[in-house]
């Protein structure tokens, strides 16, 4: 358990990396937090958390995909967040209950942190607090580009600002398929479908299995 003295940083130089964690994990968390890290399995319809449940750890995404949903109108799940690589509902840090559900869309490798040891340690030292701060900044670049990307009209155009944005080179995985990726920009999974097979021809878009690769025009 983690006490009132600050945490030692990771040293990279002179401590192994933890196993069988992600390398943004690895980067983020100090030490002494790093050790209490646990890694599991989770089946595809798994409930992480429930809305209204008290938060008792943070939750990461190293593999597989993770939904944030409430009950929508006449029983339809309202997808808030779809979490592929991440931290799962970084409010819940300072929250009393969770605010929806979590459910996992694909088969996932999680990764668990205590929540009471993180506080504490975010509390105690700075450096740390500091890195917090920094993955809460990119996330939140990364929800306004998702913003910009639904005001932007025409599915083709929003492919393709997903793909620019958001592609490893140019890469994006999709785990859960093209119908849960239609969801994801607001469009119909028919419509999709229609612009994906049109970018293909004109040599833009490639279909890999499992993912998109967006090809540079000559």
């Amino acid at each position: 358990m983690i006490g009132t003295a600050a945490p030692a940083p990771y040293d990279r130089g002179h401590m192994p990396p933890p196993i069988d964690l992600p390398a943004p994990l690895q980067q983020l968390l100090p030490a002494a937090l790093l050790g209490q890290c646990t890694t599991r399995r989770v089946a595809r319809d798994t409930r992480l958390f429930h809305q209204r449940q008290r938060p008792r750890a943070m939750h990461f995404v190293a593999h597989g995909e993770v939904l944030l949903q409430r009950p929508g109108e006449q029983g339809s799940a309202l997808v808030l967040q779809r979490i592929r690589q991440g931290l799962v509902a970084e409010a819940s840090l300072q929250a009393g209950a969770y605010h929806c559900d979590a459910v996992v869309a694909v088969p996932a490798e999680i990764v668990s942190l205590p929540i009471g040891p993180l506080r504490e340690a975010l509390a105690a030292d700075p450096a740390f607090a500091m890195r917090w701060i920094g993955m809460l900044n990119a996330e939140l670049r990364r929800q306004r580009m998702q913003c910009e990307r639904l005001s932007i009209k025409g599915v083709r155009e929003r492919v393709l600002h997903l793909l620019a944005t958001e592609g490893s080179a140019g890469r994006l995985a999709v785990p859960a398929g093209l119908k849960s990726l239609a969801t994801e920009l607001a469009v119909t999974h028919e419509a999709l479908y229609r612009t994906l097979a049109a970018l293909a021809r004109e040599g833009r878009v490639t279909r890999e299995p499992g993912a998109l690769l967006l090809r540079t025009p000559r």
